[in-house]
């Protein structure tokens, strides 16, 4: 091949530029008509193969036309495969670094030689959280760090306090979960995370309990069965 010859190859590239500005153009001003149309600033806006584009705001997920004249907020699913489009997009949204919480705002349980690694934000009051309590009784070789989210009553508050505040909190939380035996009333000067929690919980898009979270990221609302908790357990955990 000639020096001549390789220059022509090489052509196209250079040619791709004024595509790429206009691409970056395009997308500027996509951004800009969602902001004024929907009243948020998007965190992304990615043009998807069925001719839509794909928007996100938080962690919510919205399709729109190229004017954003339209809105769709639903799931798309792909027919060929039957894969939930949106379920996958919001999956990755929710996925939490579990080595960034701040686990000594938990409560600590472990479990044979805690080799595993489970978070769970749990309210005293709420029924699956007890129902979760007794299934993971099965569960083996597992450090479990509840974070104590109050979020159905005053009363889940000054109990969350008080299994905060008592002499051994993992057995304070499971006399109360297993027995329903709620620990003394805490003392009015215990210093207690129970604010910065529940914004934590906020932060995440936790809004009802149990959610489990797993190591790999992923994460689980309710009384999820054992098997399951199993299964999340075993996957990789994320990098």
């Amino acid at each position: 091949m000639s020096c001549g010859a390789l220059a022509q190859v090489q052509a196209p590239p250079a040619k791709s530029e004024p595509r790429k500005e206009a691409a970056r153009a395009d997308e500027a001003t996509l951004r800009a008509r969602v902001e004024a149309r929907m009243g948020a600033k998007p965190d992304t806006v990615t043009r998807m193969p069925f001719g839509l584009y794909e928007v996100v705001i938080g962690t919510e997920i919205f399709y729109v036309d190229a004017a954003v004249n339209y809105v769709i907020a639903g799931r798309v699913f792909d027919a060929r495969t039957r894969e939930d489009l949106t379920s996958k997009k919001r999956d990755e949204l929710l996925k939490v670094d579990v080595k960034s919480l701040p686990l000594e705002s938990a409560v600590k349980t472990v479990r044979g030689d805690g080799s595993r690694t489970l978070v769970t934000f749990e309210d005293p009051n709420c029924p699956y959280c007890k129902k979760l309590f007794k299934d993971l009784d099965g569960l083996k070789n597992v450090t479990i760090y509840t974070f104590l989210y109050p979020i159905l009553s005053q009363d889940s508050f000054e109990k969350a306090r008080a299994v905060w505040c008592a002499k051994d909190r993992a057995a304070a939380w499971a006399d109360l979960m297993g027995n329903g035996k709620a620990p003394p009333a805490a003392a009015a000067d215990c210093k207690h995370p129970l604010q910065q929690v529940l914004a934590l919980g906020q932060k995440l898009d936790i809004s009802g309990t149990p959610t489990l979270i797993f190591p790999s990221g992923k994460r689980a609302p309710g009384a999820v069965p054992l098997d399951r908790i199993e299964q999340m357990l075993a996957e990789p955990a994320a990098k």
